[in-house]
């Protein structure tokens, strides 16, 4: 149990310069990210985890992108990839296969269809991250 004490004395202290810098990239964070995830779910009905599996997809430049390697590319858990990726493929966004010398391996790939609809998405994208990057304010 905690000394409430301590507690206390902790939160009536001015954050250091450290804990403010954290704490305005986390709000930022946050700002930018809920204005991608409105914008890209109004204009392509996806959302900002799928565009950014697609964004790693395309920046691979490569026929397959091996799954664990993508779940230490981007900031999503392993589960959570692995729901995104299932959305994707579900939409015909991706496929997955197996690998013939690993069956435990598992790749995925951009489908035309993803590669389309991340085309019509990225303007978006890269305008919304541009508009909001400086201006980030709390998402309503």
């Amino acid at each position: 149990m905690s000394n409430p004490a301590i507690t206390s004395a902790r939160r009536t202290e001015a954050p250091s310069e450290l804990v403010g810098q954290w704490r305005e990239l986390l709000e930022r964070h946050a700002a930018v990210s809920c204005a991608l995830e409105k914008a890209l779910q109004r204009d392509h009905e996806i959302g900002l985890s799928e565009f950014e599996t697609l964004d790693r997809l395309v920046d691979a430049a490569c026929q397959k992108y091996r799954m664990t390697e993508l779940a230490q590319d981007i900031y999503l858990s392993q589960s959570a990839l692995s729901r995104t990726v299932a959305r994707l493929e579900r939409d015909g966004l991706v496929e997955r296969s197996m690998c013939d010398m690993d069956r435990r391996a598992i790749f995925v790939h951009l489908t035309e269809k993803g590669r389309e609809v991340y085309d019509q998405a990225l303007p978006t994208h890269r305008s919304v991250l541009a508009g909001s990057w400086e201006t980030s304010t709390a998402c309503p």
